[in-house]
């Protein structure tokens, strides 16, 4: 049976030598080796970088250079054969740096024999060949999307892949060595210290975890735990492959939430009816006694009856326009007309320390609706941002023009893509607790005092919304207030049709960094950008954006910053970016477009703001505005 032959080169400058080396090789009894000889370092370097061989055996004196400056160059070069390091005596230090540098072996010329050198060469050999193969499966694993990492029983990180770096944000060299508590933290202690007792009962354990980085950033990992025998010369160890779930959450808490209104939608319309069959006799009949009875304190009862009844009445139809949604009389409106309305009766009835102000292009598209339940959908969110605002602040009414795109629509999971008109009301008030604000559309849900509030304002107002084909974004701090978006389909118009023909804005292989701890935004981002001839690079924090433009600082082109994020805000990052280059080009991005951000970024030398979400074109549009600015 043929075999490939093991090609060996020897440096050594004595000849001698070689051709005692030259007749070991032919005593071999296994694998066939074939051996040449040169006697200088640069022929043994040549040789080296051209990949000509197998294995090298280099002398460790070769006249004014050394074997251990050749094998430090050889790996420099990525040599990726194995190197034994030949001495004249055994000298401890010198093969201590020898196997330091990535020497396979060395050996002690007066002790070498043929068995002693054709079993160094075959262990080099299968060493080498072992090491390529876990660097193998070990890029298959980094290649993996989801975290993978090994740890003791202790939970300290023994093995750690690429994807758990971008998960966790901690690099390999960082993270191995650190015990987990140091680079996450577990919300429920409980439930891992029961996960690791059923791993080491029955080998395996799987469940949902509750994470939050260092980083501040909330974290949901589907975990698959696997007990490993032996790893790292550790006899017991946990390998761990937890996949990122967080934005399938997200989207799975907006479709149950979804849910849970169109279940209390339904069981509030069966309710409705039924009230309606009661409170349609009584109000009858105390309208037929009304005109029956004349003594005095019937009279006196009888309005309040009646007002109690029609206050009934007004309530199940404020139900029923949340459950079914009104049709009511459809024509074709303009917005900008019925914003004019809600105007001036706010700045009748509202407190003079509410400052109210609107903006409304010329070129507004038209919508088919209700002017009725639209104005009373303007109006109760007038109202709330009025509650918003005891002791005054700005109330802000707007409109624009808007094409939602395949983009944007994968950042709402409410938003079809079309035209429409959104109308943004923006407050500068208290704000909306982030624990309530997926139950603020929920009918008979309210913050307000007892007998201040039905709770079926806002519940009324989504069903308007939805009856007309809109959906409603709503982005919220505390202590800053809070922007409600309404999004109505508008009409095609012949003027949207020659905008939308008009093309996107294309660049010219400019690199741009994307910040934004929103995986989903980033990853939109990033793939519009490339779409349309853009580079693009991402970070999930201030902390990484600072990192990567220090590295690419020559490359990038222009930085797209979120305002909110964990750990280092837009504000901090963009001044820390300033002072790495005072002209850096900056675009700044937030959910919560208020004059006081605005004013805040223009103010630090911010180039543009862009309202999040945002389309293809309304980012292209900007970028290319920067970029020729």
């Amino acid at each position: 049976m043929n075999k490939t032959p093991i090609k060996v080169l020897l440096l050594d400058d004595d000849e001698d030598d070689y051709i005692l080396i030259r007749d070991w090789f032919g005593e071999f009894q296994s694998d066939y080796c074939s051996v040449e000889w040169v006697d200088n370092y640069q022929a043994a370097k040549t040789a080296i970088k051209n990949n000509e061989f197998d294995v090298y055996l280099i002398d460790y004196r070769l006249g004014t250079s050394n074997g251990l400056d050749l094998l430090r160059e050889a790996q420099e070069m990525g040599c990726s054969a194995p190197i034994i390091l030949l001495t004249g005596k055994g000298d401890r230090e010198i093969d201590i740096e020898a196997m330091k540098a990535g020497a396979a072996d060395y050996l002690e010329k007066r002790q070498i024999n043929a068995p002693l050198l054709e079993r160094s060469i075959r262990y080099a050999i299968e060493r080498k060949q072992t090491q390529q193969k876990i660097r193998a499966q070990a890029a298959l694993l980094d290649i993996a999307t989801d975290a993978i990492f090994v740890c003791d029983l202790e939970r300290k990180i023994l093995f750690w892949n690429k994807a758990a770096e971008y998960l966790y944000g901690y690099s390999k060299e960082k993270a191995i060595g650190k015990k987990i508590s140091q680079l996450w933290h577990e919300k429920n202690l409980q439930q891992i210290e029961a996960a690791q007792n059923t791993l080491i009962e029955k080998g395996a354990w799987e469940g949902e975890l509750h994470q939050t980085a260092k980083s501040g950033k909330n974290l949901i990992v589907e975990s698959r735990w696997t007990l490993v025998r032996e790893f790292d010369h550790k006899s017991q160890t946990i390998l761990v492959v937890n996949t990122d779930v967080t934005q399938k959450k997200l989207l799975e808490s907006q479709f149950l939430r979804a849910q849970r209104l169109e279940s209390i939608g339904t069981l509030a319309s069966g309710i409705a009816h039924d009230l309606n069959n009661v409170l349609a006799p009584i109000l009858m009949t105390a309208q037929l006694l009304e005109l029956q009875l004349k003594d005095e304190r019937s009279k006196k009862l009888l309005p309040i009856l009646i007002n109690n009844s029609k206050r009934g009445a007004n309530l199940v139809k404020q139900v029923l326009s949340f459950t079914r949604g009104i049709e009511g009389d459809r024509r074709i409106l303009q917005i900008r007309h019925l914003i004019w309305e809600i105007k001036q009766v706010v700045r009748e009835t509202f407190p003079k320390s509410i400052e109210v102000s609107t903006y409304i292009p010329q070129n507004l598209w038209t919508v088919s609706g209700d002017t009725t339940q639209l104005h009373q959908v303007l109006m109760n969110l007038c109202v709330n941002a009025r509650d918003a605002m005891p002791n005054g602040g700005k109330l802000s009414i707007a409109a624009e023009n808007m094409v939602v795109d395949e983009n944007y629509a994968q950042m709402d999971l409410d938003a079809r893509e079309g035209s429409y008109i959104v109308i943004n009301i923006t407050d500068t008030g208290v704000g909306i607790r982030p624990d309530i604000l997926d139950r603020i559309f929920e009918p008979f849900f309210t913050t307000k005092e007892l007998g201040k509030g039905t709770g079926l304002g806002l519940s009324t107002v989504l069903g308007i919304v939805k009856s007309h084909g809109g959906f409603i974004q709503v982005f919220s701090e505390i202590g800053h207030g809070s922007q409600f978006k309404i999004y109505l389909p508008a009409q095609q118009t012949k003027e949207y049709q020659e905008e939308a023909d008009l093309e996107f804005p294309h660049g010219n292989g400019e690199l741009i960094l994307v910040v934004d701890d929103e995986d989903s935004i980033r990853n939109v981002t990033k793939t519009s950008l490339e779409t349309h001839n853009y580079k693009a690079i991402t970070a999930k924090d201030g902390i990484e954006a600072i990192a990567l433009y220090a590295e690419h600082r020559d490359e990038i082109s222009i930085v797209l910053t979120d305002m909110i994020m964990p750990s280092m805000d837009g504000i901090t990052t963009i001044r820390t970016l300033q002072k790495i280059n005072p002209t850096v080009k900056i675009i700044a991005v937030s959910g919560l477009a208020t004059t006081e951000k605005l004013n805040a970024v223009t103010n630090i030398g911010v180039q543009a703001f862009l309202a999040k979400p945002y389309t293809a074109k309304q980012l292209l549009q900007t970028i290319d505005n920067v970029r020729m600015g």
